[in-house]
């Protein structure tokens, strides 16, 4: 088998105002918008969106990770996205992790890596 790329597909209820958020919110390139289904890339990755949602919420494990989760939520607030949870703080694990959804119901985690304590400090 040989693989062309991977996509993680998301459902779009309203395509214009999903493609807004992805673009605008989200700062994804761009490849192919069509009322049914569009795609956007950042380096390798590409999210695609496939019409015919209902809005409803759907875990989808996608996850991003930003270098600031706490101003991702709120660009993703003013964008029409919602925060489900906000930025906790994980230490053991090094990171910061919210779950938001976008405008459609997808939901998805942001995390920031902070990095991990040492007991020296």
């Amino acid at each position: 088998m040989q693989i062309e790329s991977v996509k993680f597909i998301l459902w779009a209820e309203d395509m214009d105002r999903a493609i807004a958020f992805w673009k605008g919110a989200i700062g994804l390139d761009s490849r192919l918008e069509t009322p049914h289904w569009s795609e956007f890339t950042h380096g390798t990755t590409v999210i695609a969106l496939h019409g015919g949602g209902d809005g409803t919420f759907r875990l989808t494990g996608l996850g991003l990770q930003v270098a600031d989760a706490e101003e991702a939520c709120r660009e993703i607030t003013a964008a029409g996205g919602a925060v489900r949870s906000p930025p906790v703080l994980r230490k053991r694990e090094g990171i910061k992790i919210a779950d938001v959804t976008d405008t459609e119901g997808n939901g998805f985690g942001i995390s920031e890596w902070v990095g991990f304590e040492t007991k020296d400090a």
